[in-house]
This record gives structure tokens, C-alpha cells and sequence, in this order.
């Protein structure tokens, strides 16, 4: 450990989100891909020092625990930020692609059935 990491961060991870230890949504998966919103809507209020750390990395799609580990902050403290950065519309959040089963190959599977019948 060295000298800094003995003293601690200079603002703990629970500073940051106010003290809350839930995030708002339950949109944000270790797979969500967050992507700042350019430009950022009017009327939007000024970002704070860790959410504008965190809108720099988004500036291309970013996965949740790559956001995480680029800003060397705890995940559940990042995902409550990213809750309130979408809640503000500076961020949008794309949900992982559910991977869709293929339909089996028929010929290879007759083939593997051919195959074990000789066995």
C-alpha cells in the first residue's frame, strides 16, 4: 500500500452518492453500456467534479464495470451515479442484447446420429 492509498481517497465513495447506498433504478447490469448524451439536454443542472469524470469516459459507449474500473470506484457507487446521470438525461443506457438460441443444424445433428448409431 502506498503513502496515498493509506491516507484514503480524498472523497470517500459514500460522499458521493449523498449517502445513499441503493441505486434509484435497477436498469444497470456490469454489462449496460452507458453513452453520454451530446449535447446535453438545456436545462439540465451542472454536473458534479465525479459525474463530469464519468460523462468523459461515456463520451463512446462504455460497459458499466469498464466505467467502473477507469474511474477506480466501487460498482454499486458508479451505478447510483449513472442512476442519477439518466435521470437528468445526460446519459442513455443500452441494456445487454439477449442472445437469441440458434436453430440447431439438422444435417450435422442427423450426421452425429448417424455417426452414434454405428457405434
Amino acid at each position: 500500500m502506498t503513502d496515498s492509498d493509506a491516507s484514503g481517497r480524498l472523497v470517500r465513495p459514500f460522499a458521493l452518492t449523498g449517502g445513499r447506498t441503493r441505486p434509484s433504478r435497477a436498469d444497470f447490469t456490469l454489462i449496460t453500456t452507458v453513452t453520454a448524451v451530446d449535447p446535453p439536454p438545456e436545462g439540465a443542472p451542472r454536473p458534479q467534479a465525479e459525474q463530469t469524470r464519468i460523462l468523459r469516459q461515456c463520451a463512446r459507449p462504455v460497459a458499466v464495470a469498464e466505467l467502473a474500473a477507469l474511474l477506480d470506484l466501487p460498482v454499486s457507487v458508479v451505478v447510483i451515479m449513472l442512476c442519477d446521470l439518466l435521470e437528468e438525461g445526460l446519459i442513455t443506457a443500452r441494456p445487454p442484447r439477449p442472445v437469441l438460441p440458434r436453430s440447431p443444424d439438422l444435417d450435422l445433428l442427423q450426421k452425429v446420429r448417424e455417426g452414434l448409431g454405428r457405434l
